[in-house]
């Protein structure tokens, strides 16, 4: 048994909007349209010298040599994907994480941290999204770099540090003012910081970065409580602001500066200034477990 080190760009890129597609067109019809666009993807990632290691279920798991061949076959993939539309079958929806880094190769598959940073940044991913890390946007040439759009950072499971993301803009858009070699919405982003367990996690609104609050061990935020959902709340990154919305059995109750306590039943509601997040009951709640946050 063989395996190696190498630098390399691992690629994910998962195909959303299957289920619907499914009930629309019938089990047959809908696996033959996925298959298609998978196998679009497929010619686009071999295109940009890439190869793909492995497919699970509608999503695409490619090595690149390097990020630039990576992030021009992300841009390949998505132009390809966003004109497939037809009456009959709608285009589907790719979302795609890339992250460049060391990892380890054997026998046909990859293994290792820049796998699992990877396969964390397409599940933040929008449909339509090239979501890649810092370390990735290192590795670019000059030409490419005006395409990068910082969001802010991110835990990973496993790791000491967080991850910075960016944005790669594989369209052109009116939004976006170049400052020095990165992109910036226009619109001052906020950033959230939120504070639970001794740690301090701090993201950058206008990225389309959402956070899961919950007690499952997957989740962004990790909550012990057996009165928290598995996937309690989700915070969502929309443009300037921040959304908390409740998604859970118990409800989400918020407290602010000058608001008092509210509850969220499966309502949304814009953090703002400074507060606390209790899930399940209220953040005053004996043995309760807060998430306090701050907007800056």
């Amino acid at each position: 048994m063989t395996s190696f080190r190498q630098q390399r760009a691992v690629l994910f890129a998962d195909i959303s909007g299957s289920t619907p597609l499914y009930e629309r067109l019938g089990d047959e019809a809908a696996l033959a349209v996925i298959n298609r666009c998978l196998e679009v993807l497929r010619r686009r990632c071999a295109e940009f010298g890439g190869t793909v290691v492995k497919t699970i279920g509608d999503e695409l798991m490619c090595v690149f040599p390097d990020a630039e061949s990576a992030l021009r076959s992300a841009q390949a993939m998505q132009d390809s994907a966003s004109g497939r539309a037809s009456s009959e079958a709608p285009a589907l929806g790719v979302r795609i994480g890339c992250h460049f880094g060391p990892l380890i190769a054997n026998e046909g598959d990859v293994f290792g941290d820049s796998v699992n940073v990877a396969a964390r940044i397409v599940a933040l991913a929008k449909a339509g999204q090239i979501v890649t890390s810092e370390e990735t946007v290192a590795a670019l040439p000059e030409g490419l770099l005006g395409r990068a759009r910082r969001l802010g950072q991110i835990p990973v499971k496993g790791r000491e540090r967080n991850v910075a993301l960016v944005e790669f803009v594989w369209q052109e858009s009116e939004d976006l003012t170049v400052l020095g070699t990165v992109l910036e919405v226009a619109v001052k982003p906020m950033r959230l910081v939120l504070q639970f367990g001794g740690r301090d996690l701090a993201v950058d609104s206008g990225g389309g970065i959402t956070l899961v609050l919950g007690r499952d061990a997957a989740c962004d935020v990790v909550v012990p409580d057996r009165r928290a959902s598995r996937q309690h709340a989700r915070i969502e990154a929309r443009r300037d602001k921040f959304a908390l919305v409740d998604q859970s059995s118990n409800g989400t109750y918020v407290q602010g500066v000058g608001v008092g306590e509210i509850v969220l039943r499966r309502e949304e509601l814009i953090l703002s200034g400074t507060g606390r997040i209790g899930l399940g009951h209220s953040p005053d709640a004996p043995d309760a477990v807060a998430v306090e946050f701050r907007c800056e």
